[in-house]
């Protein structure tokens, strides 16, 4: 394979991605404000012909990735760096692993920290729902639902554009990972084309998504703590902040706007977590985490590959396919990202920061505040089935509101909230100025600005015409040809890894 650099155009505006991307996402858009129920009728179809007709594909797909990116951590191949040998790591393991984890969960995971094993436990996947047994399997099925799999899509897309970008010279674009099985011409040509423009509209529509359920955590904090009227004006007004948050973010570049939101992000979330479990049923979320963990990896096997065959279960996927395809659509733009600071590690330390630490964190964050959601409905007032119920945005601050100084906590959850929401916002901003700059690894201002204003003007249209549940399903729907991008990735990397190792492994033979 030819390590010479594919032919880049670094002026944004003159690139032929960037302005197709720009044309089909504003019809998008237009279509969105102007046949809403059209556009969520037709994703909605999409939807479920991708959940219903390919739902065995995307759980065997991604235990596929799982499977792989160990293998790889273990395998001879853990001592390849992402770079030169002689290259070092760009940033210190902290900052490293605080900006890959604020980009791929950080605002997920409160959102979602007390709304999902809440639900789990109201509705399990079988069982009594809010019993004991349920309450087990709330735990069991979150950490299913963060922890490995997630992780392990991110880290496939980022492990590849890592490697072919820092260590065989390519410009970082996602069609770049597949050079050894298309060829570099076939890549500078339509497919090329074709595989980076998905990444851009995976990025958009997740981020757009984001912006918009960000806004309704921030306003349902706001609500708790000012009674302010959740309006989809409230809704737009937060977007507004927050994009202009993010694009400042995003025009001081990595090393000084990212680096430090990300750490914030990272303190202020370590710090609530903390101060939860020390106020909150400390042995209980102690015990839900020992016996949780031990139930997700005895069952992880069959939890993998869970799935309605004959039509009368309907809940893996309204649950695990469902993710599974989001996190797929969210891999393009959380993927590259992390590749963008990984310069200079190994694979085996690269896998390990990927996929082993943030997996952990994952679980400790769901134990913290699922187990203590699950204490207040077992053995409390309860009150967080009826807020979750009310919507999922609420769940978080429905139980920061059960302990001591619940008003202080709220306030601090709606700062931690906010931060996560710019961090995922301005890395995404930077991805997308990558993806329609050639590969840019620092793309021209400009362009940043085009792409986080017009993520921000998405995300507000759509909140006011009630067209947030229709581009959410569309970025899943993108889950799909992502995931048959990504079987190509290994493919291809399991090549360009091959030829690199074995003339060293022929010479010892010989020898």
């Amino acid at each position: 394979m030819s390590e010479n650099n594919l032919n880049q155009n670094n002026n944004s505006f003159t690139s032929s991605t960037f302005w197709i991307a720009l044309i089909v996402v504003v019809l998008f858009l237009l279509y969105g404000v102007f046949a809403t129920e059209s556009l969520e009728a037709a994703s909605g179809v999409a939807f479920s012909f991708a959940i219903t007709h390919f739902g065995w594909l995307f759980l065997i797909g991604v235990f596929v990735f799982v499977a792989f990116v160990i293998y790889l951590m273990v395998s001879r191949f853990g001592s390849i760096k992402l770079g030169k040998d002689d290259d070092e790591p760009e940033y210190g393991r902290y900052t490293w692993f605080a900006m890959l984890f604020s980009c791929g969960m950080g605002i997920g995971l409160v959102f979602w920290g007390v709304s999902e094993p809440i639900w789990h436990y109201m509705a399990p996947p079988y069982g009594t729902p809010e019993s004991a047994e349920s309450a087990r399997l709330a735990m069991s099925y979150s950490y299913f639902h963060w922890a490995i799999h997630p992780w392990a899509i991110y880290a496939v897309i980022a492990l590849s554009l890592a490697y072919f970008t820092y260590r065989k010279g390519y410009p970082m674009l996602l069609s770049s990972t597949l050079v050894p099985i298309f060829g570099e011409k076939q890549i500078e040509g339509p497919i090329g084309k074709i595989v980076n423009l998905i990444g851009v509209f995976a990025t958009l529509f997740g981020l757009a998504t984001s912006l918009g359920l960000g806004a309704l955590s921030v306003g349902a904090g706001l609500n708790m703590l000012f009674g302010v009227a959740a309006t989809p004006a409230l809704g737009v007004g937060i977007i507004i902040v927050i994009t202009v948050a993010a694009i400042i973010s995003t025009l001081t570049g990595i090393d000084r706007g990212i680096k430090w939101l990300s750490r914030i992000a990272m303190v202020t979330g370590l710090f609530l977590l903390l101060v939860v479990f020390l106020v909150g049923p400390t042995l209980f979320i102690l015990d839900a985490f020992t016996i949780g963990v031990g139930d997700y990896l005895q069952n992880f096997l069959q939890m993998s590959f869970f799935v309605d065959s004959i039509g009368e279960n309907p809940w893996p996927g309204w649950w695990t396919i469902f993710y599974w395809a989001w996190w797929l659509s969210w891999s393009p733009f959380v993927g590259t990202f992390i590749a963008r600071v990984s310069k200079g590690r190994t694979i085996r330390e690269f896998v390990a920061g990927t996929l082993l630490a943030p997996s952990l964190l994952c679980i400790i964050w769901m134990s913290v505040f699922g187990g203590s959601a699950i204490f207040e409905e077992l053995f409390g007032a309860g009150g967080l089935t009826e807020a979750v119920g009310a919507g999922e945005e609420f769940g978080f601050y429905a139980l920061l509101s059960t302990f001591p100084a619940g008003d202080v906590l709220i306030f601090l959850g709606v700062f931690v909230v906010s931060v996560f929401f710019i961090t995922s916002s301005d890395s995404g901003t930077y991805v997308n100025g990558m993806l329609t700059s050639g590969g840019n690894l620092n793309p021209p201002k400009p362009i940043r600005a085009v792409w986080g204003a017009l993520e921000g003007g998405i995300a507000a249209i759509l909140v006011l015409v009630g067209g947030l549940s229709a581009v959410q399903t569309t970025a899943v729907v993108v889950g799909l040809p992502v995931l048959i991008l990504q079987v190509l990735m290994i493919i291809a990397l399991v090549r360009a890894l091959q030829t690199e190792v074995e003339p060293a492994a022929k010479g010892k033979k010989v020898a």
